[in-house]
């Protein structure tokens, strides 16, 4: 009974302990080959994905260039420019100019009948001050049909804004050399090229009256790398004034 005993002891400490043995040296592991192919194959996923990324970077950086590029830079600012003065100039009070040596002649239609004028330059005018709210009665002098102008020209391929105060306006009545009193120039965009049969501004009349649509076409081109960008769009100036 008692060798039994130890005897079952025994087995069951065997069997318990069976669990935790160690396997026998000698079990099968890498060999050198299966190494080599392993490496290898990571090696050329690592030269893949480097390739991705670097073409990824490359197309980004290119992309990045081009929607940055000054010439489209200037054409956003043109265009964001010429719409928004337009825009709140006086329908009733605004002139398409040819100019030549630098003395700007007013651009008249020939017939009374619909016809689309070209001119190198076009000038605004607008309301630019302050409403008095003081007083609801007399917020704005109506007789009067601008406070301030804008002068949109191209001088020696530069395309430039004037802005100053109206009255006198950018150039006399009649024509002459532009106004320099009082005014501030700002450099919209260099490089730029108007079409030679039509000039860089253009509006329809009829009866011989403007409509008040100004449209604009010019062409922007970058000098490093021969590329360009055509500026052509139109502002719909909705203000009349005096009725």
């Amino acid at each position: 009974m008692h060798l039994a005993a130890k005897t079952m002891i025994g087995i069951k400490f065997e069997i318990q302990n069976s669990k935790f043995k160690i396997p026998a040296a000698g079990g099968r592991g890498l060999t050198m080959v299966e190494l080599m192919i392993a490496m290898t194959i990571s090696t050329v996923l690592i030269l893949v994905v480097g390739v991705l990324l670097e073409a990824g970077q490359r197309c980004w950086s290119q992309t990045y260039d081009l929607v940055n590029q000054q010439i489209k830079q200037d054409a956003l600012a043109t265009t964001a420019t010429f719409g928004s003065v337009g825009r709140k100039a006086n329908r009733n009070n605004y002139f398409l100019y040819a100019v030549n040596g630098g003395a700007f002649s007013p651009v008249e239609p020939q017939t009374s009948d619909q016809e689309v004028v070209y001119g190198d330059a076009v000038e605004f005018r607008y309301w630019d001050v302050e409403l008095d709210e003081s007083d609801s009665h007399q917020l704005m002098d109506v007789t009067k049909q601008a406070t301030a102008y804008a002068l949109f020209y191209l001088e020696d391929g530069t395309l430039k804004v004037d802005y100053g105060p109206y009255p006198p306006g950018a150039v006399p009545a009649g024509g002459g050399s532009r106004n320099t009193d009082g005014a501030t120039t700002i450099t919209l965009a260099e490089n730029v090229a108007a079409d030679p049969n039509t000039g860089a501004f253009g509006h329809t009349t009829i009866s011989r009256i403007g409509q008040g649509c100004v449209r604009i076409n010019v062409t922007l081109t970058d000098p490093a790398d021969g590329d360009s960008v055509t500026v052509k769009t139109a502002t719909l100036m909705r203000n009349i004034w005096p009725r």
